[in-house]
């Protein structure tokens, strides 16, 4: 038997669902079934009771889990100490690939409440376009992911934490100005200069959807200049080169202090989501685990809409 195992019986244990448990421990439920079956192969003994809507212990299944509560929880501690599981097979760090916007403007503020909370945790960080940051989860590069679109793989599950919102920056000129009374940007944005995020951007991926949602194509569009680095985007709006599509979370500090406007693409808001991404074929190492399980306690989704 191993700790993996373990952990799938104290999971499937607690929340009393195969499924329930798979989603906690960022796997797919068979392969949970599968550590619950071969622990109960190797002890010769039925642990759980399989019910239509339930899961309950067998007498077997009880007296395990005691055991291996402490067990479970015994390594949680001696990892915490040491911040070292090497002896488990397992990097002294786990690997973090975000796309720029997660990586500028939500990051930071994870990962300072994650070194206060697990101290002697280690981490590596890798900012790449949201195309090359699933294809690094994917590759098993780096454990999780943060991106701003949903490439569906495979081998990957994208699970989202924060809505975002895709709006239109322009110069604070007279022009512009004016502009704010005539309502939705998708009215004049085909006209007007454009400066675009890179491609494999996800900012960029969902701005198309959303403007082919609108009968606006790409080809219609007057791009000037393709720019990875929002900011770099930001400071050329406001010089007057052009307009831009952009997020909300990363346009925000310049509409505050008026370097750039900010229009919206419809009546409804242009959302788009944040997402966390992760293998779902390999089972995360403690740390990463503990970092996905924070993000979603820090940006509850529910609470954002």
């Amino acid at each position: 038997m191993n700790l993996k195992q373990l952990e799938a019986f104290v999971e499937v244990t607690e929340k009393n669902s195969f499924s329930k448990a798979a989603k906690s421990l960022y796997l797919t439920q068979p392969t949970v079934s599968a550590h619950i079956s071969a622990l109960e192969k190797e002890l010769g003994s039925r642990l759980l009771i399989r019910n239509t809507k339930e899961v309950e212990l067998s007498e077997s299944g009880k007296r395990l889990y005691e055991y291996a509560k402490q067990i479970v929880l015994l390594t949680a501690q001696i990892e915490q100490e040491f911040g070292k599981k090497e002896k488990r097979g397992e990097k002294p760090y786990f690997t973090i690939a975000a796309s720029t916007v997660p990586a500028q403007y939500l990051l930071p503020n994870i990962l300072m409440r994650f070194r206060s909370l697990y101290p002697m945790e280690q981490f590596r960080i890798l900012e790449s376009d949201s195309a090359r940051v699933v294809e690094k989860v994917a590759a098993r590069r780096a454990d999780i992911g943060l991106t701003g679109t949903d490439a569906a793989g495979k081998y990957c599950e994208f699970v989202p934490f924060y809505e975002d919102e895709l709006i239109v920056i322009t110069p604070n000129s007279v022009k512009y100005q004016n502009r704010k009374q005539s309502g939705s940007a998708l009215e004049w944005i085909a006209g007007e200069p454009m400066l675009l995020r890179e491609e494999g951007s996800g900012t960029r991926k969902e701005a198309m959807k959303l403007l082919q949602r609108a009968g606006i194509e790409e080809s219609k569009l007057q791009v000037i200049a393709s720019i990875e680095n929002p900011e770099t985007i930001k400071r050329s709006v406001a010089s007057g080169m052009g307009i831009s599509i952009l997020s909300a979370l990363s346009a925000q500090d310049a509409v505050s202090s008026g370097q750039v406007l900010a229009f919206s693409l419809g009546e409804e808001r242009s959302t788009r989501e944040i997402y966390a991404v992760y293998n779902k074929n390999f089972q995360l190492s403690a740390g990463a685990s503990r970092f996905l399980k924070l993000i979603h306690k820090m940006y509850p989704v529910s609470e954002q809409k």
